[in-house]
């Protein structure tokens, strides 16, 4: 334990890898107590952490967020020894790409506890490109050499790989002060299917301000249940990160609580999947009193069971009588506090739903038609709203660029006043959390006389965005309702002819939002369905 302690006080010069005379003493303890001893060591040649671990491997703690934000690397190196006399090891550079070293060295010991050649690896800054095909190329091996014989060019060294990182980066412009992502699927589906999930993605990230670098898709037939990915695949990815200046991933599946903590404890960046990217989507864009409501209370349905145990000394807030007792742990009272705002954010909604419910018997008494515009989110309900009314509801070529229930009058040319609203729009894999919260909004749609299904015919996954809106109907027992098929976006469709023949297969009427001119045949369809509800 003394010869630990005082490797733990030695300093080294900044130029140098190992010195003979630490080199010598390293081997020695590690042959005597028959286990792999290692130094974590900064930039100045200070010695920040002595590890010791077992006769084949060593394991390098959580270092913390120290420099391991943005593209840099972290400004730490390891130097520890093999006792069988070999190289680096795979585990050596996964940890090398994981904790983003500067350098990752290995002493060899012979039988004799003397030092032999010091093996050392950095991360190679080039991207992966045609000539790289190898999982190798993540790393470059440097010269095995006796200590004695090492250059002191450290410094040098790093600097020019963080010099060459930085260079090698692609010249795009980005904003610093937003989030920089690499976009991660793993699935068990086709590739088509996957990289439509993926175009989707990338969209809801725009959506969100986010820049995507880069996206990666992985198929594989049985998902690893603790990382999703490879531990090698995984090691491309935050080698691709480091690359890019990327400081999110996030992940096109579900992660549960604890594939969360893994990946992030690895890679030790930000990771989000896509069920959390819609809920900030929707926390960004929601701006009623009743859209706030329904999106915190999705919030906290999505964070309850992802709620970490923080506090590592699992102390206790005092309970009982004068403060004796086991009281509660931090992790119980933030959970009773979120089911303490749920209750109180389920009351409000409830507040909110009669209200509704209110509005709507006054309409039925007026006995006002009601049409609804549904759909696949970013499919033009709000453009196509606007247009029809005369309003100015915001509309922007965005996912999920409006959130908030809207209504408004519409006059059709035989004087039948009806009333036209639009709803959140659709998505694949709508959480259902969201769906949930959003109940009482889509409540409204029950009371629709008239269901008008708004779909981008400019979209190629057309037909999926169609299926997937008539499942949600179905989960929301809203299938039976009248409905009208209403292809949007004609003007961004070149193939006239695959355009009628599409239309004429789903009974669809044909309109640009952008071009009143292609209103009456809607008008006139809408008109006549009503007229057979209420006759």
């Amino acid at each position: 334990m003394k010869e630990l302690e005082r490797l733990g006080r030695r300093r080294l010069e900044p130029d140098q890898i190992a010195t003979p005379e630490l080199a010598r003493s390293l081997a020695s303890i590690s042959r005597e107590i028959g286990r792999q001893v290692g130094l974590m060591i900064d930039r100045a040649g200070q010695v920040e952490l002595v590890l010791v671990g077992d006769h084949r491997s060593i394991m390098i703690p959580a270092l913390g967020q120290s420099r391991a934000a943005g593209g840099r690397l972290r400004g730490l190196r390891c130097l520890h020894t093999h006792l069988a006399a070999e190289g680096l090891t795979q585990d050596d550079f996964m940890d090398l790409l994981f904790l983003r070293l500067d350098l990752m060295s290995a002493l060899e010991v012979d039988r004799e506890g003397r030092p032999g050649k010091l093996h050392s690896a950095h991360l190679n800054p080039r991207p992966p490109g045609s000539d790289q095909d190898a999982a190798g190329q993540a790393w470059l091996l440097l010269p095995p050499t006796q200590v004695s014989r090492l250059s002191d060019n450290l410094r040098e060294l790093i600097a020019s790989l963080e010099g060459e990182f930085t260079r090698l980066r692609p010249t795009r412009e980005v904003d610093l002060g937003r989030d920089r992502a690499i976009l991660v699927s793993v699935s068990s589906a086709s590739l088509r299917q996957a990289r439509e999930s993926m175009d989707e993605l990338a969209e809801l990230a725009a959506s969100a301000g986010v820049v995507v670098l880069d996206t990666v898709i992985q198929r594989r037939d049985k998902i690893n249940p603790r990382l999703i990915l490879g531990r090698g695949k995984l090691g491309e990815i935050m080698l691709q990160a480091l690359q890019l200046n990327a400081n999110l991933l996030i992940f096109d599946q579900e992660l549960n609580p604890s594939q969360v903590r893994s990946i992030t404890d690895h890679t030790e960046m930000r990771v989000i999947d896509r069920t959390q990217l819609i809920l900030d989507i929707f926390a960004r864009r929601a701006l009623s009193r009743e859209g706030r409501l329904q999106v915190e209370m999705a919030q906290l349905k999505y964070m309850m069971p992802r709620l970490g145990t923080r506090d590592d000394a699992l102390s206790r807030l005092t309970g009982g009588i004068g403060g004796r007792g086991p009281g509660e742990t931090r992790l119980e009272v933030d959970r009773r506090r979120i089911r303490d705002r749920l209750a109180k954010l389920t009351a409000k909604l409830k507040e909110v739903a009669h209200e509704r419910h209110r509005r709507r018997e006054r309409r039925r008494k007026k006995e006002v038609p009601v049409l609804s515009l549904v759909g696949y989110t970013n499919a033009g309900k709000s453009t196509l709203l606007n247009a029809l009314t005369g309003s100015n509801i915001l509309a922007e070529d965005k996912l999920f660029a409006t959130l908030d229930p809207t209504s408004r009058r519409l006059r059709f040319p035989e004087e039948m006043e009806v009333i036209i609203t639009d709803t959140v729009g659709f998505i694949n894999n709508l959480p259902a959390e969201l769906l949930q919260a959003f109940k009482a909004t889509l409540e409204e749609l029950g009371e629709a006389d008239l269901l008008i299904h708004v779909v981008d015919a400019g979209n190629p996954r057309m037909a999926e965005h169609i299926r997937v809106v008539e499942k949600l109907l179905r989960e929301l027992d809203l299938s039976g309702l009248p409905r009208l098929t209403v292809f949007n976006k004609i003007d961004l469709v070149a193939d006239r002819e695959w355009l009628r023949d599409q239309a004429a297969d789903y009974d669809a009427v044909l309109v640009s939002a952008m071009d009143p001119s292609t209103f009456p045949p809607l008008l006139e369809r809408a008109r006549k369905a009503i007229l057979k509800v209420w006759q």
